[in-house]
């Protein structure tokens, strides 16, 4: 059992209590299974900080599986469990007793950090919508969603991160995390629709004459066609887009926040280059980046320097 105290708003080095570590141990599994580049680019952080990023990605990690696994019962059922399982972290908020694997370390990082309940709860409205919504009308609908399921992970990170102007660096944080979205998002479409999910918005569909059974279609062929090739070369230029509005937040972090952050930028962005070195074709196989090149853009990372656009390195 774990019951937060008041949010002490001061972040230090302080080890980790010792009745945390096994819900600290769990969201470093997930996040070592699940986030390899992110997982990666977190080792480049001071030691007692790491602790704290495994916590965030845990939480996002887990909400995710029970809104994903569809093995696990109907829709109502995972809402159902998604819903009590968010009550149990809002309860904690509140400085009630928790009985959770993994939610002690995410509450004792809140309190370490003062993090904000608002993102949290953003990000948890975003997860219960992909129990409803299935199609996204245009970029602006689909921005709403990530504003809650990317963004509000970005902005929750800063603390952790400690810019030297949390005001300026929101944005750029903010963007990153879309950044991070859509680039899953391009390297997930058919994982996507195999849980009946399109991420694509449909006017860009449309625009470049496409239907979602063309997607369907692409996927049992395990190829794309010429239209679906330029639709996902679209859609990672907007992610460019996002990765670029990014860049300048990370002069604003002190020294080895920036190198992490830059790490990610690099990785996460490489996906892209993998996508367009395979022609857009993102069915016939999932896009990876090659494990020696992960190696000389985490070296590169390390490097003093404004990090490149991601389309280098």
């Amino acid at each position: 059992m774990w019951q937060a105290g008041v949010a002490s708003g001061r972040a230090d080095a302080a080890p980790i209590p010792a009745e945390l570590a096994p819900a600290y141990r769990r969201c470093r599994d997930l996040h070592r299974r699940h986030g390899r580049s992110y997982f990666l680019a977190t080792r480049l952080l001071p030691a007692w900080k790491r602790p704290h990023v495994h916590a965030l990605y845990g939480f996002a990690r887990y909400a995710d599986e029970i809104v994903d696994r569809t093995d696990t019962g109907t829709p109502a059922d995972r809402a159902r469990r998604l819903r009590d399982w968010s009550d149990r972290f809002l309860a904690g908020l509140r400085g009630e007793p928790v009985d959770d694997p993994l939610l002690p370390a995410l509450l004792h990082t809140v309190e370490v950090f003062d993090l904000a309940p608002a993102d949290f709860a953003a990000f948890l409205d975003s997860m219960a919508m992909d129990l409803t919504v299935r199609r996204y009308a245009d970029y602006p609908a689909l921005l709403s969603y990530m504003e809650g399921s990317a963004a509000v992970i970005g902005t929750l990170m800063l603390p952790i991160l400690g810019p030297a102007d949390a005001v300026a660096a929101r944005e750029p944080a903010r963007q990153l995390g879309l950044a991070f979205q859509l680039t899953n998002f391009l390297r997930d479409v058919a994982e996507d629709l195999a849980r009946d999910r399109v991420y694509l918005p449909q006017d860009d569909l449309a625009r470049f004459g496409v239907t979602v059974a063309d997607l369907y279609e692409a996927a049992a062929a395990g190829r794309a066609t010429p239209q679906l090739k330029s639709l996902i070369a679209h859609e990672v230029s907007r992610a460019r887009g996002h990765y670029a509005a990014a860049l300048p937040g990370l002069d604003l972090l002190p020294g080895p926040s920036r190198t992490c952050v830059r790490a990610a930028y690099l990785l996460y962005g490489a996906i892209l280059d993998e996508i367009e070195r395979a022609d857009h074709d993102v069915f016939r196989r999932r896009a990876v980046v090659p494990t020696p090149r992960r190696i000389r853009l985490l070296t590169q990372a390390l490097l003093k320097g404004r990090a490149p656009s991601p389309r280098h390195g």
